[in-house]
């Protein structure tokens, strides 16, 4: 009789306890952003005014934390081993969450099942950039050359979108670019202006002041849609390679069994930051857009890029160095 009393009790306990837990505000104390690539990358420029507009509209700062390391899956791992509690978010990227699974033999997270999504917060476009001496203006015009001579192709390193986005170009259009990766995408861009690569997969960014002053061209935008940034070039879909599309995204992902009310505030939250015209304009600046949505909408989305880009790296043989 006391034993079914005290487990009674017990169980009493327990619940409220939860009860109490699920009903306390949040935030409470600050929040960790944490970014899986140095400070002044793509994913950094992204991940700091939205924290910044975060902090003011929770009342509790949200500190962005760089874990630079194995192309963002150290700060993955990180992020999916932390409590639940919305305390931890991780600004996850592409190469993590949909490349990175496929190219990585031994990755001690599963993205699809350590990992909630809450929000995609940007594409990314990328630019087809060829040195000058290239003589190629066009898509078409660049197959064509591909076929006939052997052409370089720099990228920010094995795994990263523009080495993928060369070897989706290979597969659809039959040539073979001779992929050279670099240590970053810096480097990689100093070598197509000096000319020892002939062509990168550029981020719009970077390409933009380098197409302005002529010392590289672009021909097309990787996206499935044109860049609002660079309006007169055609996508590679629309130039002669029909589908092709390999944007660059970036993501606010917690780990997994954390409660949907909190998700369902940082959406919300995160909407707000996205539709704040300073917001807007910084993110521009960087050759971002930003792209809002459902927590269902973004996992969806990861899971049709993980399969798209399983494929690739199947077919190209790509593999992490």
């Amino acid at each position: 009789m006391h034993r079914v009393r005290w487990g009674f009790l017990a169980t009493l306990f327990l619940f409220s306890f939860d009860q109490a837990i699920a009903a306390e505000p949040y935030p409470v104390k600050p929040i960790r952003m944490i970014v899986g690539f140095a400070p002044g990358g793509g994913t950094d420029l992204t991940a700091r005014p939205v924290a910044q507009k975060m902090s003011e509209l929770l009342g509790q700062q949200v500190i962005v934390e760089n874990r630079p390391g194995a192309a963002g899956n150290i700060a993955t791992e990180q992020v999916a081993r932390s409590a639940p509690d919305g305390y931890t978010l991780l600004m996850g990227t592409i190469a993590a969450l949909a490349i990175n699974p496929s190219l990585y033999g031994n990755l001690r997270f599963d993205p699809e099942t350590d990992l909630a999504p809450v929000i995609q917060v940007v594409d990314a476009t990328n630019v087809l950039a060829l040195h000058p001496s290239v003589p190629a203006s066009s898509v078409k015009e660049l197959v064509a050359l591909a076929k006939e001579k052997s052409l370089s192709a720099g990228s920010s390193g094995v795994g990263a979108t523009g080495h993928l986005a060369i070897e989706l170009f290979n597969l659809m259009a039959g040539v073979k670019l001779i992929h050279v990766p670099y240590k970053g995408g810096g480097p990689a861009m100093t070598d197509l202006i000096g000319g020892q690569v002939q062509l990168i997969f550029a981020t719009t960014a970077s390409a933009i002041p380098h197409i302005k002053s002529g010392r590289i061209k672009g021909i097309a935008v990787t996206t499935a849609k044109r860049s609002s940034l660079l309006p007169e070039l055609p996508t590679i879909s629309e130039a002669g390679l029909a589908g092709f599309d390999a944007n660059n995204w970036y993501g606010l992902v917690v780990p997994a069994k954390t409660p949907r009310a909190i998700i369902d505030q940082l959406n919300a939250e995160v909407r707000k930051v996205l539709a704040m015209p300073e917001v807007r304009t910084t993110l521009f600046n960087q050759g971002l857009d930003p792209a809002p949505g459902t927590p269902e909408q973004f996992g969806a989305y990861i899971k049709s890029e993980r399969v798209k880009w399983a494929k690739v790296i199947k077919e190209s043989g790509a593999k992490a160095e």
